[in-house]
């Protein structure tokens, strides 16, 4: 290994050496540790700290770095107190994730680390995002992100490459090739020669390098944080590299020819360098004897603060409180000064206002630049607040939601547009694993909203008609909205901005156009899990929300003779069952409507706590109406024979007469 022809400074060799020599001592111990049963699972980076410790050494404390579960010469690297890491793999309070979560599954602002999920992917849109707000800032900063060459066959990785490199992000990709993604080997992952090689796809700069050379890796990291800094681009790494470990502990390494072991086993990092840097008198036995000696005093001084902090007591109440972000709502008062517009005007008033409030919200979706979006809700945005923060992007749903929460964590908000709510199932994995539970598993909050163009009704056939909510309803972290009006529409797209917490937005495109009503011109607010009630009665309590409200009202104006009470829930999460169960408790008979098909819909869960809380009141059964369990037919007089809203009516009758 050549350590020659690298221009570093002494001392900064020295402080190199010292850097890797921490997560390699601290590795050796936990390898006990995990022995011993003190700690669950360990995923060893040993043979490759060159690579940690040489990307972190060369970036700015303020500057994010996304490592994985291999990289803890980040960590040290960043200087985490090490009993807050042991506290971290011991499931102790201690740590960063109060327990819910292990190994490096965790951030920390106050040390800009942010960490992997267990789906590896997301983290490299999150980077983007992370980027983004740097560069719209105008921030001279560069963000590394950290990922192996088993997740380069991701479709994550294809789409945050090249979000970055039409955006020009200052990103770092920095691929860690140990040659296995866990036991298959890199012949059964990709047919080019070098990981590297695909930068040229992508039209980016990209370099291979060696992971075991910690001059090479510093040298070359530093040179290139440098440049992007004054000229933001992306860049791809491939650190050429080896685990000597398993891909954990339990997997073991009998995959592993024994040759290939003994061949990366004379390259390791640490030795080599130590040795250079004895022969060149840099590092005497007695200076390396005095790093380890104090090393591992830390370890143990840092390990038995760790073992000394108590198991945490669970606490329903703490669990339940910490899956959101606290939302300080503030109602903003609507003014009496009011215009007749269309659903679709609302939600664009309601955007251009909160674009005009926030200069730090960001509106991103396929077209939704000079086209104005594919129903034209953000018409003339461009022009008022430019292309920087109203953002066509390439069709990748799952690096853009990703982006919106790096966006989050670096400071901005951020609504994304899905040109179809059919289409968010392309970036289902981001909304769910982790902006849902980010804020309950380290404390951050995921500042997102996501529009959600849905239902059917209009002709649209099976891949853009799904209304689709029942899919998030069920996913603690995220908030679920559903106007059915224009006021509606624009008071709760106000909250959802403001709230801090991820948002799905779901708006009906059948009301596009179709529902006017005088709304207040000014900006103003509606809180959360306030349901409506539109029509008040004796005989039965009718729950509803969307589509299904209009479809409740033709019905009611049918029969003037039923006396409903008339629900819109207009938040299904959270939901409003203080209203629901009020509302029962009057009338004794209870009727759901929804749009979405019959099985695992939300009405399912609503007559589930009816049943548990006001059974004694109820004077029949609860009966649900909804569309056809088969997916959205084109034909209209299929699609009409499927919606719920054809059997709405005698389902109503019948209730009534039981």
């Amino acid at each position: 290994m050549d350590f020659k022809g690298f221009e570093v400074a002494d001392d900064v060799k020295l402080k190199l050496y010292r850097a890797m020599l921490k997560p390699r001592i601290i590795e050796e111990k936990m390898l006990i540790l995990l022995r011993q049963g003190k700690i669950s699972k360990w995923f060893s980076g040993i043979g490759q700290e060159a690579i940690s410790v040489g990307v972190a050494a060369t970036m700015q404390s303020h500057e994010y770095i996304l490592p994985m579960h291999r990289n803890l010469g980040v960590f040290t690297t960043r200087n985490i107190p090490l009993h807050r890491l042991f506290s971290q793999w011991q499931g102790k309070m201690g740590g960063f994730t109060k327990g819910r979560d292990r190994s490096f599954h965790f951030g920390t602002q106050e040390f800009k680390i942010i960490g992997m999920i267990s789906h590896l992917g997301p983290q490299l849109g999150v980077a983007d995002g992370i980027a983004l707000a740097h560069k719209l800032r105008k921030e001279k900063s560069v963000t590394a992100v950290f990922t192996g060459e088993g997740a380069t066959s991701e479709g994550d990785f294809h789409e945050a490459l090249n979000v970055a490199a039409v955006w020009d992000l200052p990103v770092i990709f920095c691929v860690e090739n140990n040659g296995y993604g866990l036991s298959t080997p890199t012949n059964e992952q990709y047919r080019c020669v070098h990981i590297a090689d695909k930068g040229i796809g992508y039209g980016m700069e990209s370099h291979v390098i060696d992971g075991n050379n910690i001059l090479e890796v510093f040298s070359k990291v530093n040179e290139l944080c440098t440049d992007i800094r004054e000229n933001p681009r992306p860049v791809l790494l491939e650190f050429k590299t080896f685990r000597m470990r398993g891909h954990e502990e339990a997997s073991g390494t009998k995959y592993v020819p024994e040759e290939l072991m003994e061949i990366w086993a004379a390259k390791d990092p640490l030795d080599n360098y130590a040795k250079y840097l004895m022969d060149t008198g840099l590092l005497s036995e007695e200076t390396d004897t005095s790093y380890r000696a104090q090393i591992t005093q830390e370890i143990d001084d840092n390990l038995q603060q760790a073992f000394q902090e108590t198991s945490i007591a669970g606490n329903v109440s703490n669990e339940l409180n910490d899956v959101y972000q606290e939302f300080d709502y503030k109602e903003v008062i609507p003014l009496i000064h009011k215009r007749n517009i269309r659903f679709v005007d609302a939600i664009s008033q309601g955007l251009k206002s909160a674009m005009e409030k926030h200069d730090n919200l960001v509106i991103m979706g396929q077209d939704v630049a000079e086209y104005g979006g594919v129903f034209k809700i953000t018409e003339g945005f461009v022009e008022a607040f430019g292309k920087e923060r109203v953002r066509n992007t390439p069709i990748c749903e799952s690096a853009i939601i990703s982006t919106a929460m790096g966006l989050s964590i670096n400071g901005m908000k951020s609504v994304v547009e899905m040109q179809f709510a059919d289409f968010v199932s392309s970036g289902f994995n981001p909304i769910v694993n982790y902006l849902a539970k980010s804020h309950y598993r380290w404390g951050e909050k995921a500042d997102v909203v996501i529009r959600m163009p849905c239902g059917a009704g209009v002709g649209a056939g099976p891949f853009h008609s799904q209304t689709n909510e029942a899919w998030f309803t069920k996913t603690p972290g995220l908030k679920v909205v559903y106007p059915a009006f224009p006021s509606d529409a624009k008071g709760l797209l106000a909250t959802a901005i403001e709230d801090p917490n991820p948002v799905l937005y779901f708006e009906h495109k059948g009301l596009y156009r179709s529902i006017y009503e005088d709304v207040p011109v000014n900006p103003f607010s509606i809180p959360f899990g306030k349901a409506n009630l539109l029509k008040s009665g004796k005989d039965i309590t009718i729950v509803t929300y969307g589509a299904g409200v209009h479809w409740s009202l033709e019905t009611l104006d049918k029969h003037a003779d039923i006396s409903a009470d008339l629900l819109d829930l207009r938040t299904l999460q959270p939901l409003d069952t203080d209203a629901i169960y009020a509302s029962v408790k009057k009338t004794g008979k209870l009727i759901i409507l929804q749009e979405d098909s019959l099985f695992g819909g939300i009405s399912g869960d609503i007559s589930a706590l009816v049943m548990e809380n006001c059974f004694r009141y109820l004077d029949g059964p609860v009966k649900r109406v909804a569309s056809l369990d088969t997916p959205i037919p084109f034909n209209t007089g299929l699609e009409q024979q499927y919606l719920s809203r054809s059997r709405f009516e005698q389902a109503l009758l019948d209730l009534l007469s039981f």
